[in-house]
């Protein structure tokens, strides 16, 4: 019921919402602006208690203002609120127009759920608009796009009483402002950190530019840049000092030049498989002098600018002092620390890199081949290949097999050294060189990989009666001796004790023979240690690999004619001196 003095109220509202929503575009921030809001309401729309509970980037809202009591905006401000209890308080109780009123006999349910804020209990109502304490009143803000913005909260009318219809109008009215104040105090907050980080990213760019060229020219490992695309492809265009130091070539002469150019030609194919975007590659550089140094490539692609050209930055790092570690690594895990000759996991390597599964003179039909292809070696059995693979029981020694005797070979896979050819290779299209042997001791013109099993003779002896040092010095000489005696393509190797191994190919039953008689002479000659001379003897089995025989087959094979020969001698002669 409206009365005479209605209109005069309206009209002092009216006043004052102008003045508090004037104030509303003055301030200078976003915080001053959610500030200004809260204060508006306790000041111009006559209410006790204001906050702001403002949307964030997670959808929760926070407490962002606080007007009208110091205990509680210490209390609430700043505590959040999650997006899914808000949206229970906005669709409960009465819709005022755009305003949400949730009356204290409804409001009880929300006393535990998880959105700040602050009420003081109160008597029951005396009459039908009188305010209770726990009575709330939300006036949410929405972006013009209908996205909500945050929530209002007003608490207390000073006059005790529900807001009217004109009240109502006007806090609506201010909620539609405030939230207008919001949003451009959000847009010129944001536009202000623009120009600052528009700012602070050009003084980065120098900044990154001047530090780009400082540590290009002063980096203490090669820098290069070069074009990407079109027909220049590849050329340098830019190196440091250090790659100019490293490849003995001033800058101007290094562009005219591509990587290409430089590269090791054995490396060529490694420098083309390196992606330009992340890639990395080891390869060889050639240098001023002829020679060439071992480093690591690292590409990456940088652009002139956003829509530039793009270059390929390329790391070149001196790595040759670690691939000579690496070689040295390599070395050692593959020879001999004594004599320095290949051990024996690489004398059998070598050896079946020379081996297939099938012998030359069994040829699969193409239905076993494909039968080879998806059954390995199980589709071998039962063809008559003449082998079976074995697994016999018997304890290996230091070097993996029995230390004396003739079956010191046994107990491992035949085929753990063979070579690594597929088995399907070995069907009607192999394509390979099948390893064969002499049929027999006389020479019939078959060639083939003699493996000559050498023992040395009275080594024992020498051991024992003047210590391992120079036991270790004979074993030093005969390692030469035999290394001098073989041609530069054949394989000495030590496996162990006093125990060498010769692998030569393309020799015949005759040619080998020679061989083994010219290597036990060359061992028997004194030999001086420390002023003494001392003497050995040497037997010699002669073994011959073939495809379809294992590393360990083969060698079980000469270990078994070395021990024939030495015992067809006797001991005097055995030992030479």
């Amino acid at each position: 019921m409206e009365t005479e003095s209605e209109p005069y109220v309206r009209l002092a509202t009216l006043r004052q919402l102008h003045r508090v929503v004037a104030q509303l575009n003055t301030a200078r921030s976003l915080a001053d602006t959610l500030q200004t809001v809260v204060d508006g309401i306790v000041v111009g729309l006559g209410y006790e208690l204001a906050c702001v509970n403002l949307v964030r980037p997670d959808g929760d809202l926070v407490v962002a203002a606080f007007a009208g009591d110091p205990a509680a905006e210490a209390l609430i401000t700043g505590r959040v609120g999650s997006r899914s209890s808000w949206e229970r308080r906005l669709t409960m109780g009465e819709n005022w127009d755009g305003l949400r009123f949730i009356p204290h006999t409804e409001g009880w349910v929300l006393m535990e759920d998880d959105v700040p804020q602050w009420h003081t209990e109160g008597p029951e109502p005396r009459f039908e608009d009188e305010w209770h304490p726990e009575d709330r009143l939300y006036a949410p803000m929405y972006a013009s796009g209908g996205e909500l913005l945050g929530v209002i909260s007003v608490d207390r009318p000073r006059n005790g009483r529900r807001p009217g219809a004109w009240g109502r109008e006007a806090l609506q009215m201010y909620a539609f402002q405030a939230a207008i104040a919001i949003s451009n105090a959000r847009l010129r907050a944001n536009m202000q950190r623009a120009l600052v980080r528009l700012e602070r990213e050009q003084q980065a760019l120098r900044a990154s530019e001047e530090s780009f060229r400082q540590a290009f020219e002063y980096a203490p490992s090669g820098m290069a840049i070069a074009e990407m695309g079109g027909d220049q492809h590849g050329r340098l265009l830019r190196t440091n000092d250090a790659l100019c130091r490293l490849l003995g070539r001033p800058a101007s002469v290094l562009r005219r030049y591509s990587f290409s150019d430089l590269v090791h030609p054995e490396d060529i194919g490694t420098l083309l498989r390196t992606s330009a975007e992340g890639g990395r590659a080891e390869l060889r550089l050639g240098r001023r002098d002829g020679t060439y140094v071992w480093v690591s490539l690292r590409n990456s692609v940088v652009a002139d600018a956003a829509d530039g050209p793009r270059f390929l930055l390329t790391h070149v790092e001196d790595i040759e002092e670690r691939k000579r570690h690496e070689l040295q690594l390599a070395h050692r895990a593959s020879h001999d620390s004594l004599t320095g000759l290949p051990n024996s996991a690489e004398l059998r390597s070598r050896l079946g890199a020379r081996l297939c599964r099938r012998p030359q003179s069994v040829r699969a039909t193409a239905v076993e081949a494909l039968d080879a292809a998806y059954e390995g070696r199980e589709a071998h059995a039962g063809h008559g290949d003449g082998y079976e693979v074995r697994s016999e029981a018997g304890g290996a020694g230091e070097h993996g097999f029995q230390p004396d005797g003739p079956d010191r070979f046994a107990g491992s896979d035949p085929f753990e050294y063979a070579g690594t050819l597929p088995a399907q290779a070995d069907g009607p299209y192999d394509h390979h060189v099948h390893t064969v042997a002499p049929t027999t001791d006389v020479d019939d013109g078959t060639k083939g990989l003699a493996v000559l099993f050498c023992d040395l003779d009275g080594f024992k002896s020498i051991n024992d009666r003047f210590g391992h040092h120079t036991g270790d010095a004979v074993l030093i000489e005969v390692a030469r001796r035999l290394t001098t005696g073989v041609r530069d393509g054949d394989t000495v190797a030590r496996l162990g004790g006093d125990e060498f191994v010769v692998l030569a190919d393309g020799l015949g039953a005759a040619d080998a023979a020679d061989l083994a008689v010219r290597l036990r002479s060359a061992i028997i000659p004194p030999i001086r240690v420390d002023g003494r001379a001392v003497r050995v003897g040497a037997s010699f089995g002669i073994g011959w690999a073939s495809c379809g025989m294992s590393a360990d087959e083969v060698l079980r094979s000469a270990d078994q004619r070395m021990y024939i020969e030495k015992r067809s001698r006797s001991k005097a002669h055995r030992r030479a001196g």
